[in-house]
């Protein structure tokens, strides 16, 4: 399986979960790939939920208990569960914001094979997944 490539980061408190990941798929030139595992902690989030505009912002405590999506140099989208500290757990897209708290442990693997773009295709009024070989 030459073809596929994992990449593993620890990320370190008060960096930035999703401008850190967007800066390893940056480096590392990572065209199609995708979150594999996430575990660790916030000390704030901003989180798009479902069919809303902006944004929600809290301060707190968190821990990471999902993070998950596709990655490219391309274009990304990433959707993240934090739970409290009674278990309340939200979720929703990924934005910057997400400050970690003590670490965030980070897998994400690529396929050397395909390419992700993001581009409108008539089926939604978004920039969806397009996925090419080659």
């Amino acid at each position: 399986m030459e073809h596929l490539k994992a990449h593993a980061v620890r990320l370190k408190p008060g960096q930035d979960l999703r401008k850190e990941i967007q800066q390893l798929v940056s480096n590392k030139k990572i065209s199609a790939g995708w979150i594999s595992t996430c575990v660790g902690s916030l000390e704030a989030y901003n989180i798009r939920f479902a069919n809303q505009p902006g944004g929600s912002v809290g301060n707190g405590f968190f821990e990471i208990v999902s993070l998950t999506g596709t990655v490219s140099i391309n274009g990304s989208h990433i959707h993240l569960s934090i739970s409290d500290s009674t278990g309340k757990t939200i979720g929703g897209h990924l934005l910057d914001g997400c400050r970690v708290y003590t670490t965030a442990e980070l897998v994400i693997l690529e396929d050397t094979r395909l390419d992700f773009k993001r581009e409108k295709d008539g089926s939604t009024p978004w920039e969806e997944l397009q996925i090419t070989q080659h």
